[in-house]
Order: C-alpha cells, then structure tokens, then sequence
C-alpha cells in the first residue's frame, strides 16, 4: 500500500496526518508513505521528526481583500497551484500512490486535485466544524469527506461521500488517568485551572490572564494556575506579572510556562482548562473530558473558532466568551464558579465524553484500506 498524506501550515493540519500515518504504519509495516506539504511551514520540521519523508511544493494561499495587493498575491497564488499540481502529478506517478489523503490548509490542495484527475481514490479530512475554502474546493471531487463532528454533514452537497471519523490525537489524551498524572505533576488535591493560547501566545488574552492573576493573588490563590504565555508572550508577561507584586518563585499556586510540552498530562490533571477553539484543542479537550472555557480566536477565516467552541457549549461541555466580551473580572468570576461547583463539572465531562470519537485514526485507516481495495 502506498498513501501520500498532504496537509500543512499548522499543527492542527499536520499532526492528524502524523497520527493517522502512524497507525497505518502499525498497520501495515510495509506500507510506503509520503507526506506533501508546502515549503516554509511547520511540516518541514514536524513531519521528518515523525519519521517520514516529506516533499515540499512554494504554493501559498488566497486573500480575501480586494485591494491591488490582494489581486496580486491571487494572481501569484493560482499561478504556483498551476505548477504545484503539475508537479504533484509527477510525485504521484513516480510514488505509485494507491490512496492521497489531505488533512487541512491550502498545502493540500494540488496534491488532491491531481489525485482526482488521475483518477485515484482521496480523501479530505476537515478538522473544523465548517469547511474551509480548500475544503469547500475539493468536497464534490474527492472519493470519500471525512468530518469530525456529525453537527457538520449538513454543510455538504453529498452526504453519501460524507462520514463523520472524529479527529485523530495523541492516544495520551484519552487514556490519561487523572490520578496518574497528579502524581506525575506531584500535585495534590487542590483544584487545578489550565491557560494556554497557542504557541505563539495571544497579546490580548495573556494581558487579561495577566489581570486575572491579580485577583487571584488578592484571594490567596485559591487554586493552583498553570498557565503558558506562548512564545511572544513569554518575552513579556513574566516581567510584567513581577511589577504587579507577583513573584513566581515565590507563588508555589502559580506555574508560568512559555509552553506546556506535556499537555496531555497537564489536561488529564485539570480540573478546568481556558483555551483558543482551534479544532485540535476542541478534540483534545473533548477527548480527555476537561471542563472548558473556549476563548476563540478573533482573527481567523471565516471565525471557524467560534463555531468549533459551539459544538462543545451545545453539548453542555465548555462556557464560551468572545474576547471582546472577555474581561479578566467576568473570567475569574466565571472560573470561580465553575470550580465550586462539582457537580456542573463532572456533568461537562460527561457531555463532553458523549460524542467524542476515540478510534478516529483507526477508522480513517479502515477507508483508505477499503479505497485502495477498491480502487
């Protein structure tokens, strides 16, 4: 068997693929895989340190505006997707590809585009709860769409080619025990509360979470925060937590990180996490049952991280603020009341537990061996 896996720009595009390779790997030891992404991204680092070999295409993606800039940033993409497509036709030749599967981002589109003019079976996996353009693109040409909440089908033209597989994570976030990972982290049974905005950080929200750790200090701190800055946020938030009288070092409640690299045990120890909606984090939270307040990101196409965190507030799961709405007043409040009441909490987890499917990269293996079969 051989598959080629196309995804790229960011983690949550690239480490489903990684997942799903890697049970197909298990799999079928034999198995030839590819990875095609785009030159400059994450992949070029993420996919070798995963084991696989990656060819990177120059394509970039579209702009919304409508100013001369835009057009000519358009013109310049259609013209490297012309020739990335060319290209791939060739990669897939060479490669004998029996299955391509994309997992997210404009990277993944000449690939997938010239799967389906040669005829071989692909897939799409869309990771939000509503299709992006590339997505949108592809959806009617491809052997087989891939969804992750059932909520989503409703968005596409064939609900015959539709089926709903869940998002494929690390095994760590579902397995986690609670207790195992408080004794890893040597944390008692004070009640935890985890922060985190991407890995690069969010300026707005690590100056709220900045806020908020005031009025946590004036409580005592009554619970332990971890909390990770990102990496812009790091060169920052430290210094200015210090001249509001909170000294680190000497706040045993207060754990102030550029990144969490550990976050399925940190997760699994939680008693609330406060998160960005992306669809990865969304599926993590989901599969590991932490009680959530999902902060989504303003500034992405399409406001795709709004509708993810819905998915989970629909089900009783997660609170949502919009950011604009989001004071470090109305959070603490919000967190204070969450974590006094156990019972909401543990009924959060089992909504969140409900639909959450675990066997996700198992079941998209099943596919791509059911369309090379067939193919």
């Amino acid at each position: 068997m051989n598959v080629i896996f196309t995804c790229g720009g960011t983690g949550g595009h690239i480490n489903p693929a990684i997942a799903v390779a890697n049970s197909l790997r298990e799999r079928h030891p034999d198995a030839r895989i590819l990875f095609i992404g785009a030159k400059g991204h994450m992949e070029e680092q993420l996919v070798p340190e995963a084991g696989f070999e990656l060819k990177c295409l120059s394509v970039s993606g579209m702009s919304r505006g409508k100013n001369l800039g835009a057009v000519k940033k358009n013109i310049k993409a259609v013209a490297q997707t012309v020739k990335a497509v060319k290209e791939c036709k060739k990669i897939i030749r060479e490669f004998g590809a029996d299955a391509i599967i994309g997992t997210g981002g404009y990277a993944c589109y000449p690939a997938l585009k010239a799967g389906t003019q040669m005829k071989i079976p692909t897939c799409v996996h869309e990771s939000n709860a509503m299709p992006g353009l590339t997505t949108r693109m592809l959806a009617d040409k491809v052997s087989r769409m891939l969804i992750c909440f059932p909520e989503s089908a409703k968005h596409y033209k064939h609900p015959e080619k539709v089926e709903t597989v869940g998002m494929p994570i690390r095994r760590e976030f579902v397995y986690k025990d609670k207790a195992e990972a408080r004794r890893e982290l040597c944390i008692g049974d004070e009640l935890v509360v985890v922060s985190a905005f991407g890995s690069l950080g969010a300026r707005k929200m690590n100056e709220t979470v900045a806020e908020m750790l005031c009025l946590e200090k004036a409580d005592d701190f009554p619970f332990r925060h971890i909390h990770a800055t990102g990496k812009f946020g790091w060169e920052w938030m430290p210094e200015k937590i210090r001249e509001s009288g909170i000294f680190v070092e000497n706040c045993p409640r207060l754990d102030l990180r550029e990144y969490i690299y550990n976050m399925p045990t940190v997760m699994a120890a939680a008693d609330l996490i406060i998160s960005r909606a992306g669809a990865s984090s969304c599926n993590e939270i989901a599969a590991s049952g932490t009680p959530a307040i999902l902060i989504p990101s303003p500034n992405v196409t399409d406001n795709h991280q709004e509708k993810n965190a819905r998915v989970l507030v629909d089900r009783g799961g997660a609170e949502l603020f919009l950011e604009k709405d989001c004071t470090a007043q109305s959070l603490y409040g919000t967190v204070k009341t969450l974590l006094a009441d156990q019972k909401r909490r543990e009924r959060m987890t089992m909504a969140l537990h409900s639909d959450v499917i675990l066997d996700s990269a198992d079941r998209i293996c099943d596919i791509l061996e059911e369309l090379t079969h067939k193919s």
